[in-house]
């Protein structure tokens, strides 16, 4: 047992009511790009990679509060439940934010184009008298490099939390808001939170270089952004006045808001070009006003940015030629 002087608590309304709207507001934030891809059935445009930083980014700021609020969280036993959660919803967000971003890995795994896991090939076997055409599929590098960084992911997350576990076991820091931490869980503390904020500094690199060769938003939720950028702010200021935190628990959340503002920025450009091109997020022509009023229509593509579409109201016939005049 413990003095209960250690866990003397000052309510924060304010950083208390924070947290609880950053709470619902991430949960809130990340369901506009979960319905995104289950609606689509498809992943395409999201970068495995990103997926992969976010993740572990995320589960290294989980582990890093924790380990910082190990002592704090003691006072659980001598305090009222309203305290305890109180205290503990630094955690609780946190946590929050590592699901739903890992659902997103999770998700993207789940509808990877079928047409992009696997390629077909012909080989061709030669036989005593004949040359036999052998069809077969063969997995490619990027559903290949999805499954490896998806157990990275995995991997990451169970050495974290043993890790974690085994340190504040063995530290046994002092209950209490203001007590210091031991040496060790100190030093485990920062690691994870120096680690985070470099994961999350080249988090979004790997997606901005993806949507700027692909100069397609994909199956990035465009609202999402539009959501947590602002909201980056907020959720900086909310970790940075709760008690037993310092600047390793919210700079990864800074770097991450201002890159999150670069790929929104990026994808609202192309989402225009893709309106002046009439294409879709894919890539995928949108229907020709011909098809649906009658008008015939040829569609032809040329080695250029905009698709050129030409209309007639002659009849079409096998004489009639493909390419129009010049």
């Amino acid at each position: 047992m413990f003095a209960s002087d250690s866990c003397i608590i000052e309510h924060d309304w304010f950083t208390a009511a924070l947290t609880f709207g950053l709470c619902c507001g991430l949960i809130i934030s990340y369901l506009p790009q979960h319905f995104r891809i289950i609606h689509a059935k498809t992943s395409e445009g999201l970068s495995p990679l990103f997926l992969l930083l976010g993740s572990t980014s995320a589960a290294s700021s989980l582990f890093n509060i924790l380990t910082m609020q190990s002592g704090l969280l003691k006072c659980c036993s001598v305090v009222s439940g309203a305290t305890c959660l109180e205290i503990s919803a630094g955690i609780v967000q946190l946590s929050i934010q590592w699901v739903m971003f890992s659902l997103i890995f999770v998700l993207y795994m789940r509808y990877y184009p079928q047409h992009l896991r696997a390629v077909n090939k012909d080989i061709q076997v030669q036989t005593l008298d004949t040359l036999v055409i052998v069809k077969s599929s063969e997995i490619t590098q990027e559903w290949k490099w999805s499954i490896v960084l998806s157990w990275v992911a995995v991997l990451h997350f169970i050495l974290c939390a043993f890790t974690t576990a085994f340190v504040v076991l063995t530290s046994n820091p002092e209950p209490g808001a203001n007590t210091p931490l031991p040496p060790l869980a100190y030093s485990w503390a920062r690691f994870l939170g120096v680690s985070a904020a470099i994961l999350a500094s080249i988090q979004y690199t790997p997606q901005l270089i993806h949507t700027y060769r692909s100069k397609l938003v994909g199956a990035l939720s465009i609202p999402m952004m539009c959501i947590q950028t602002p909201g980056g702010v907020l959720m900086v200021l909310s970790i940075a006045l709760r008690p037993g935190t310092n600047w390793t628990s919210w700079l990864t959340f800074a770097i991450a808001a201002v890159m999150q503002g670069m790929l929104l920025t990026m994808c609202i450009l192309w989402k225009l070009r893709q309106k002046k091109l009439g294409i879709d997020d894919f890539g995928v022509p949108n229907q020709p006003a011909g098809i649906e009023d009658g008008t015939p229509t040829v569609i032809v593509t040329q080695p250029s940015d905009s698709p050129v579409v030409s209309s007639s109201t002659e009849p079409i016939s096998e004489q009639t030629p493909l390419l129009g005049p010049r």
